[in-house]
């Protein structure tokens, strides 16, 4: 049953409805009406009531089913037991029920009414249907309160006699406590009847009315009349605004697609239905939200909303106020109302009739606090639980509280709460305004005036006044300027021109009318009333701030109450926040208003500077930030900033401020700069109008042009309402600048009003709608404003319903745009438009190039006509019709032919008129064989055509045969599509046979399974140019075949893929193939040829001469065919490839070298293969499973192929006998270079087999195999001294293959490197190979990672390791990367080197291990990581450890490090033996690191130790002149992230720093006592035998660098200066460039992140004159301007040594790279440069790569995160063959495309030296993968290729590790974050573990 209201409300309600798109919600116009005169409806039919019981009957039957036996007994009492007696035949208790109800009706009114009692009584009816079986009955009927007024009557939805009626009918308890509680629910609707019609009803109306009369009030709108639209989906997470609009193309549904909503339709409720409705009204600020939400309650109280029985309405405003939590209860009847009585009772009657209640919160955008409640969902509240404002509207919307109400919601435009989007079911908008509103509101306001039609026909006739009054509070201020200034008597009323000036004359109207005429002028009663003026403003001020809106007493001083109150400016009300007597509450009038008056404080006050001010201004803090929480009461106040900015606003805030005109600009000119700013971002729509509407306040037009210009010329507005005054101040922004403009209307509310204020926009160059309303009207509306947009280049009305006459209208007056370029008419109804008309129209227009007729359902004929209208129209460059499209391109007013905008024109250099060509696409549907000769004759009508598409049609055998024997009479240029014309056989023959006919045919392409048939042209201009077939010098035996070499070479391509072919109909297609004397590629892909078919085609090769690429694939071939194309390699030496595949999917495919023919004979001596010697053949065969046998014939095959350079036999299930079998023919095949095995499973067995290959055949240069299944041989000249790497990785090779492996490698003497890497061979595997290293001939490498080792075999290790002679090297890892690799050398290599990590030894471990290195006295570097060496054990290794001779390296790496004191670990130092030279202490790494030097010597310890007299402390003497005698030879002292206290530093001056020896100091980042810094910078003075000092990240200020300068004069051998990531400065600089000047040996410099700019730069740059010693110079991260850089550039010429030259993160610019360039040729000793992030661009880029080229000794270029531009990226590649010693690039970052990768591996594989490329960060897809990948090969040098975050998909990645197989050298291909597929990357992972494709 519906709970709508009676029809009769309805009727009154939707007789106010206007017709048309647009709803009016014009509740003023409901009319009160008395219900008293109603009767029950069996007394006098009340039609209305009937209609409702109707309604109501289903629900009454449903309930009385369950208790058919109580009815039946009630029913005795009033019908005839015959007729009773005869329901017995009624089985269907539904229909039984129905039956009884009629014959009660039937039995009189006091049957009824004892029924309707009965009933109620003994059941739990539902309220509603309670309410009307009592109105029924007679009972329904009672007058209003007293209260409620004597004249106005409401239909009481309770009865009224119902507690009398209880009372005599029951006496039971619970029957007692539903009459209790329905009495209570009546009395409390009363009471809310009578609250809601004092606070919003007619008598409060009367009052403010009379008021206005006397003293109008500001937003007064005594009389309100909105426009509202209806959205017909919620769609308001695309209104939450967005960072980016929705993504350009897409479709979209037009979000303000309106239609037409009522009051009954907006409230009405389907019945019954627990879900909650929730209604959300939005309009921006003035459009009358709160007003309309007053007059809904009004009404309700006057009943003209009977389905709601209660009614409620929360302001936010006030709610704000309330801190503690609440209980529903609490909410609805402590802050609304509270009943008399029973609150519990009347409660609980409003969870009973929640469907019947409606709950109002008014200004969603005005609630302070958080409304994030996403946890509300994971509960179900309790109605006793106490709970904040937000939660309990949450749950309300969601439903969770008081089920089944209707919750309607207002608010400003702003985000939503997330719970919100999900749970509006109605989205409505109320907008204002339309004319006839204003007119309406404003004859309205002037009703009592003589003037009144004067100040109607001002508003009407002024466009920009009549754009505000669409606001209806704009509306009500200007009615009172206009009646101010009316009543004046001026005859020239000139009224204010933005928002803010009407604020400001709306305020001095105020004061003029209360201090009279005679109070004198503005600035008089400014002056009088200035204290309580700025009182209030501030007051607003303040309330924004603190987001409160309402303000109690003690907030307002008293003066400033006065002073607002009497002028209206503030209102006064009630406020509830408890149960408690209610306080009294004021608010500004309006928010508006508040806003405007707080604008005011900040321009007039004087506590507001500039910065103040620029933060408040916060409107790019407001679109950036996701919540809303800073800017949620301040929609206007950036507008009123804006309009407070302009000129016209200066004098009066003069007068406020009491301040000098300069006073003021200075503020507005902080304003005016803060909207330039704002502009330099991507806006979106609603961002670009709220900038616009700034702007337009401003008036100013300087500040409009800036804007504009920043604004990229383009303005997109998506999906949402464009408003009169939205277009007023876009088009003001827009006329004000000299640039020509887009404007995209898509899904946009554009009305006609909005066309006539657009028709003023001069700078339009590109307009669009795409609307479902724009139709013929709107299309002449728009029509009438076109020639005034005279620069209009491109129109666009899509989507829309125009029909053929709006085009002809729209196109008439296009016609007059003589700059019209584009017109789009996309998606509208144009069927048949007047072809002839329209087409002489176009042909008019000089400068069209494009129209766009597409959907717009054209007849065949239209389509028809069109085509032979636009080949003869001279303008016309191409037609396209499909089945939805029809385009026309027109060559404009340069004469050029026009193309599709994704083909490109070459510009004619030599103004060489161009010919026409046309395409032309009839690709309908509906074209058949009969129309094959219209067809043609519009083809040979045109002699340009250079595409022709009627692909799609039904032309069949037929209509092509009749096109093709045409063929010679139409010029076709490019192409010609006949695809998917139903061709048979006998068609694709005629096709075939135009390749001979027709020598213009450069490719057929047919598919009978997939319909295609294409043919593709030369042009005519390519054809004719043409020249002779090159031939080669030949004897004169060959010159009598002259003639046939004069014939052009014109190659072709046939393609017959997926026709089905049998061998059988081979023949014959053979026939036509040899005719075809010119194919240079045949692909016979997936038809049914088998080997019969195979064999066929190859007895016709010999007449295709040109032939370079043959395709067989899905053919049914079998082995056979195999063996027969692997002998053809021998027997066919033009033979590039052959690559075969048998799997699935079978792949045939062949390639030739390039031929030249000689003779008619095609074997011997017939063809000539120059350099054919040096041109290898491959063969690969995949996926196919072969035998012992079938291996062995093969091999033997391919042995008698003498150019084989590659076989690949990949997925072809090898048993180990195959592959030994195959290793026993490699000495055979002694052209080849690779060998691979891949995706096939390789015992542990198979991979020694594979191993010993290496004895096999001496040009094996390395094996590898991979995770056993995965083995590569690559193979080198026949060179004895060159070495042999052998990788067998992850074979599962364990401690039985051993001494079978190490049998191998002692046979082979020249052995690289041996990879054994995660294998199985454990501790005993690892124990038989030590047994047999000594035999191991030769120098190589060992690793042996991952294998399962202990530490008891690494100490078996290190014992083999102590007692080995030709073991080098040990290094050992027991964590995750379990690393252990051990070098081998037959020679006599002095060092002996030991590096432990991570190998968890224990106590007993270390003791073993000390003694072995107590052994060892010819080690040379010790280094142990993190092995659980403890302080005490590192004293016992370091007395374990000593030399005979020479120099020791020993390195800890232990956490204690960190911990211990620097004097602590110096004290560990000394117990060291040898002489220290080195000390190295690193915090962060921890290492403490010694170098000793043996033996030990004293000489030199004397002269050390008489220092230490200086140093006092005596308890320490002892322990310092063990460190003199120690350090006496100390040379190196490098420290990091230490921590020296005082005693450290004082020991390090005077001790360790003016040591003799001491050659290098570093202390970087660390940290010294607070005096300790100064103390240590002066004993630096000591170090007089100093060549590298580093003081890199110390904190250094330039305030330290006088006392620095100090020490650097006392140190003439310094060579390196290093003082990094300091904060040096200019001042520091420049005194350091002094100090330099006089030391001539530095030769590196690194001053690089420290703040330096011009200044300290050019200083540095004098000096660097006179360095010429200089080696390397580092400036990185500093901050020069370009001028800087260039004065360093031209300084850096002198530097004839400079080797490093390290400038990145400058941002220097094109300058300064322009000056580089010219500086590089001068530094021929340059190796490394970095460049990066230097804000190069395109021009600098450009001359520095080719500059580069001068650099010949280049080793390192860092280039990346510079934009270079594709040029610069061509001409770095051209350059790069002059860089022979080049081993590392960097060009990340750089914007690098597909189409610079060519150029860029042409140029990388020139590199002979390079080791490592980045081209992370780049925009390179499959095709630059694809480009690199085939450069691999040739850089035979590469380690490192980075392609992190690039585009490469899976073509690319499969490429890139293809060829990556014929790399043994390159360790890894960086794939990081491309979008290559996850099961794609892990089985290419598989196939070779170089290739990255993840960060883990």
């Amino acid at each position: 049953m519906s709970v709508c209201a009676p029809s009769v409300c309805l009727q009154r309600i939707d007789s106010l409805s206007e017709h048309g798109a647009e709803a009016t919600f014009a509740l003023d116009s409901w009319k009160e009406t008395d219900y008293t005169t109603m009767q029950p409806p069996f007394q006098h039919d009340d039609p209305d009531l009937q209609e409702a019981l109707a309604r109501a009957r289903p629900q009454l039957v449903e309930f009385l089913s369950h208790c058919p036996d109580w009815l039946l007994s009630t029913s005795q009492h009033f019908i005839p037991e015959g007729t009773l007696g005869s329901l017995a035949a009624i089985t269907n208790p539904r229909e039984k029920i129905s039956v009884l109800l009629d014959l009660l009706e039937k039995a009189g009114s006091a049957a009824w009414k004892y029924f309707v009692q009965s009933v109620c009584m003994e059941y739990d009816l539902p309220l509603d249907l309670e309410v009307l079986l009592m109105s029924s009955a007679g009972e329904g009927n009672f007058s209003q309160t007293e209260e409620a007024g004597r004249d106005t009557r409401v239909q009481s939805p309770v009865p009224k006699g119902s507690a009398r009626r209880r009372r005599h009918s029951s006496s039971g308890s619970e029957k007692e406590a539903k009459q209790r509680r329905l009495d209570s629910s009546v009395k409390y609707w009363h009471l809310l009847i009578k609250s809601i019609r004092q606070r919003y009803g007619s008598r409060r109306e009367a009052g403010e009315e009379a008021q206005e009369q006397t003293q109008p009030l500001p937003f007064n709108q005594a009389f309100v009349n909105v426009v509202i639209h209806q959205s017909k989906a919620p769609r308001l997470k695309e209104r939450a605004e967005k960072p980016r609009e929705d993504v350009a193309g897409a479709p979209e549904p037009e979000e303000c697609a309106d239609t037409a909503v009522k009051v009954s339709d907006l409230l009405c409720r389907q019945a019954p239905t627990p879900t909650t409705k929730v209604i959300f009204l939005f309009g921006k600020p003035g459009t009358g939200k709160t007003r309309l939400m007053h007059r809904i309650c009004q009404k309700w109280a006057e009943g003209v909303l009977p389905q709601f029985l209660f009614t409620f309405l929360f302001e936010f405003r006030q709610l704000n106020l309330l801190k503690r939590k609440l209980t529903l209860k609490e909410l609805l009847f402590d802050v609304f109302l509270q009943p008399e009585d029973s609150p519990d009772a009347v409660f609980q009657g409003l969870l009973e009739n929640a469907q019947q209640t409606l709950i109002i919160f008014d200004g969603l955008d005005e609630f302070a606090a958080n409304m994030d409640v996403s946890f509300s969902s994971k509960r179900d509240p309790a109605l006793t639980s106490p709970m904040s404002i937000s939660q309990l509207f949450a749950d309300l919307c969601h439903g969770k509280l008081l089920r089944g109400c209707t919750v309607l919601v207002t608010s400003r435009p702003k985000r939503l709460p997330d719970f919100l989007l999900h749970t509006v079911g109605v989205l409505v908008e109320i907008s204002g305004f339309n004319h006839e509103r204003v007119e309406e509101y404003v004859g309205h306001y002037f009703r009592h005036h003589s003037f009144r039609e004067r100040a109607i026909a001002h508003v009407k006739n002024n466009t920009k006044l009549l754009s505000m009054c669409l606001i209806p509070a704009l509306c009500n201020i200007v009615c009172i300027c206009l009646e101010y200034l009316l009543l004046k008597h001026q005859v020239s009323v000139e009224l204010p021109q933005t928002m803010t000036q009407f604020y400001i004359k709306m305020f001095l109207i105020f004061l003029n009318k209360q201090q009279g005429d005679c109070a004198g002028d503005e600035e008089t009663q400014l002056n009088r009333n200035k204290k309580a003026i700025l009182g209030l403003f501030d007051l607003a001020l303040r309330g924004l701030e603190e987001k409160k809106l309402v303000f109690y007493d003690g907030d307002i001083p008293e003066d400033v109450k006065e002073f607002a109150s009497l002028h209206g400016l503030l209102t006064v009300f009630e406020v509830k926040t408890s149960s408690a007597s209610p306080e009294v509450g004021y608010a500004f009038v309006h928010l508006s208003l508040q806003e405007f008056f707080a604008a005011l404080c900040l321009m007039v006050s004087r506590r507001v500077d500039k910065n103040y001010l620029k933060k408040k201004f916060f409107l790019k803090s407001k679109w950036t930030l996701k919540n809303e929480t800073k800017t949620e009461f301040m929609e206007s106040f950036h507008i009123f900033l804006s309009g407070l900015s302009s000129r016209e606003c200066r004098t009066f805030l003069m007068l406020l401020a009491e301040q000098d005109e300069a006073w003021v600009q200075e503020k507005q000119d902080v304003i005016l700069q803060s909207l330039k700013k704002l502009a330099t971002t991507h806006l979106s729509g609603p961002k670009v109008l709220e900038l616009c509407h700034c702007t337009f306040e401003t008036q100013n037009l300087e500040v409009a042009q800036h804007i504009g210009n920043l604004l990229n010329f383009k303005y997109e507005f998506k999906n949402f309402r464009l408003t009169t005054l939205d277009m007023l101040a876009l088009v003001f922004l827009i006329n004000s600048g000299q640039d020509l403009i887009y404007l995209d209307f898509a899904g946009c509310l554009v009305d006609t009003d909005c066309l006539e204020v657009l028709a003023g926009c001069k700078n339009v160059e590109h307009l669009s709608f795409r609307s479902r309303r724009c139709g013929d009207d709107f299309a002449a509306a728009l029509s009438k404003g076109l020639q005034g947009m005279r620069n209009l280049k491109k129109l666009e009305l899509t989507g829309g319903s125009i029909t053929a006459e709006g085009m002809t209208n729209l196109v008439q007056a296009a016609s007059q745009c003589l700059h019209l370029e584009e017109i789009n008419l996309q998606g509208n109804r144009i069927r048949d438009p007047d072809v002839k008309r329209v087409m002489d129209l176009f042909s008019k227009m000089e400068k069209l190039k494009k129209v766009d007729l597409s959907n717009n359902h054209l007849s065949l004929n239209a389509v028809l006509s069109l085509a032979k209208e636009g080949t003869v129209c001279q303008n016309v460059t191409e037609l396209c019709a499909r089945v939805n499209t029809m385009t026309l391109y027109f060559s404009g007013s340069s004469g050029k032919a026009q193309r599709p905008l994704d083909l490109k024109l070459e510009e004619n250099k030599e103004h060489v008129t161009p010919t026409r060509c046309v395409n032309l696409c009839l690709q309908d549907h509906r074209l058949s064989s009969q129309h094959a000769k219209m067809i043609v004759a519009i083809l040979q009508s045109c002699p340009c055509l250079s595409e022709v598409d009627l692909s799609g049609n039904k032309l069949g055998d037929e209509g092509c045969s009749c096109l093709l024997e045409s063929l010679s009479s139409i010029s076709i240029s490019k192409q010609l599509n006949l695809s998917q014309n139903r061709l048979s056989v006998t068609g694709i023959c005629n096709l075939l046979k135009s390749v001979n006919t027709c020598q213009k045919v450069m490719e057929v392409q047919v598919s009978l399974c997939h319909d295609t048939a294409v043919l593709r042209f030369r042009e005519d201009r390519e054809f004719a140019s043409l020249p002779p077939r090159e031939e080669p010098v030949f004897s004169t035996d060959h010159q009598q075949h002259g003639e046939e070499n004069q014939t052009p070479t014109t190659s072709q391509k046939i393609r017959l893929t997926d026709c089905n072919f049998q061998a059988s109909e081979l023949k014959n297609l053979c026939a036509v193939l040899k005719e075809c004397g010119h194919i240079s590629e045949l692909d016979l892909s997936r038809n049914y040829l088998g080997d019969e078919g195979l064999l066929q085609l190859f007895q016709c090769l010999p007449k295709l001469k040109t032939l370079c690429s043959l395709e067989f694939n899905d053919n049914q071939i079998s082995l056979n065919s195999v063996f027969f194309l692997a002998q053809s390699l021998a027997a066919l030496e033009h033979i590039k490839t052959v690559s075969l595949s048998l799997g699935h999917t079978q792949v045939v495919h062949l390639t030739f070298w390039e031929r030249v023919r000689s003779t008619s004979r095609w074997r011997s001596g017939s063809l000539a293969h120059p350099q054919q010697e040096e041109k290898g053949q491959c063969f690969s065969l995949r996926d196919c499973r072969v035998s012992l046998e079938d291996v062995t014939r093969l091999c033997q095959i391919l042995a008698r192929c003498p150019q084989l350079t590659e076989i690949d036999l990949s997925g072809n299930s090898l048993s180990d006998q195959s592959i030994e079998r195959l290793l026993s023919f490699l000495p055979s095949l002694c052209h080849l270079t690779l060998l691979s095995i891949r995706k096939n499973s390789l015992s542990p067995h198979c991979a020694v087999l594979l191993l010993n290959s290496i004895n096999l055949c001496e040009r094996i240069r390395v094996v590898e195999v991979w995770s056993s299944e995965n083995a590569f041989l690559h193979l080198g000249a026949s060179m004895g001294s060159q070495r042999t790497s052998c990788r067998l990785t992850g074979c599962a090779i364990g401690e039985g293959q051993v001494e079978e492996l190490c049998s191998i490698l002692e046979q082979h003497g020249w052995l690289a490197e041996v990879d054994l890497s995660r294998n199985q061979l454990g501790d005993e595997g690892l124990r038989c190979l030590l047994d047999h290293l000594h035999r191991v001939p030769g120098t190589c490498s060992l690793n042996l990672s991952h294998n399962g080792i202990s530490q008891d075999g690494v100490l078996h290790l290190i014992n083999a390791f102590v007692k080995s002679g030709n073991t080098t090297e040990v290094q050992v890892s027991l964590c995750s990367k379990a690393t252990l690799s051990i070098k081998l050398t037959r020679e006599d290599d002095p060092r002996k080197i030991l590096r432990l990590a991570e190998c968890n030894f224990q106590p007993e471990h270390l003791e073993k291990l000390f003694l072995l290195l107590e052994k060892c006295t010819g080690l040379t570097e010790y280094t142990s990581s993190n092995n659980n060496m403890t302080v005490q054990a590192a004293e016992r290794l370091l007395h374990s450890l000593r030399k005979d001779l020479g120099l020791l390296k020993i390195s800890i790496e232990e956490p204690w490090v960190c911990r211990e004191r620097v004097m602590n670990l110096l004290e560990l130092a000394v117990q060291a033996s040898g002489n220290i030279t080195e000390i190295t202490i690193r915090k962060d790494k921890p290492l403490f690191q010694l170098v000793t030097g043996f033996p030990h010597c004293l000489e030199k310890s004397e002269s050390v130790i008489r220092r230490l007299n200086l140093y006092k402390p005596e308890i320490k003497h002892s322990f310092c002149q063990r460190l003199c005698e120690k350090c006496a030879q100390l040379q190196e002292l490098r420290w990091s992230h230490v921590e020296l206290h005082k005693d450290e530093a004082e020991m390090l001056v005077r001790i360790l720093l003016p040591l003799p020896e001491l050659k290098m100091f570093g202390l970087t980042s660390s940290s010294v006592a607070p005096t300790g810094i100064d103390y240590l910078i002066s004993g630096l003075q000591n170090c007089q035998a100093i060549e590298e000092l580093n003081l890199g990240y110390m904190k250094l200020s330039s305030a330290a660098i006088p006392e620095l300068v100090l020490g650097l004069c006392e140190m003439p051998s310094l060579k390196r200066l290093i003082l990094n990531h300091n904060s040096i400065g200019d001042d520091g600089c420049s005194r350091l460039a002094e100090a330099l000047r006089k030391m001539h040996n530095i030769e590196e410099i690194n001053l690089s992140h420290n703040e330096i700019g011009d200044p300290g730069l050019i200083n540095l740059a004098a000096v660097l004159l006179e360095m010429q010693k200089l080696q390397k110079i580092d400036l990185s991260g500093n901050c020069p301007s370009p001028a800087g850089g260039e004065k360093l550039m031209e300084a850096l010429v002198h530097c004839k040594n400079i080797k490093e030259l390290l400038l990145s993160r400058n941002g220097f610019g094109d300058r300064t790279a322009v000056t580089l360039a010219l500086c590089l040729p001068h530094m021929t000793n340059l190796r490394i440069l970095h460049f990066q992030n230097n804000e190069i661009g395109q021009a600098g880029g450009l001359e520095l790569a080719r500059a580069l080229v001068v650099c010949e000794l280049l080793e390192e270029i860092s280039l990346s995160e510079n934009d270079l531009g594709e040029q610069s990226v061509h001409a770095l590649s051209n350059g790069l063959p002059c860089l022979k010693h080049l081993r590392k690039i960097d060009l990340k970052f750089c914007g690098i495309t597909d189409d610079a990768s060519k150029s860029l591996s042409l140029g990388f594989r020139q590199c002979p030296s390079m080791e490592e490329i980045i081209l992370s960060w780049n925009a390179l897809g499959d095709g630059g993968a694809q480009e690199l990948a085939i450069a691999l090969p040739k850089m035979e040098k590469l380690k490192v290729l980075d392609l992190e975050k690039n585009r490469i998909g899976a073509c690319g990645a499969t490429k890139l590790a293809e060829e990556l197989a014929k790399c043994p050298e390159i360790q890894f291909i960086r794939l990081w974050d491309n979008p290559v597929p996850r099961g794609l990357a892990e089985s290419l992972t598989s196939q070779d573990p170089r290739l990255c494709f993840s960060f883990n």
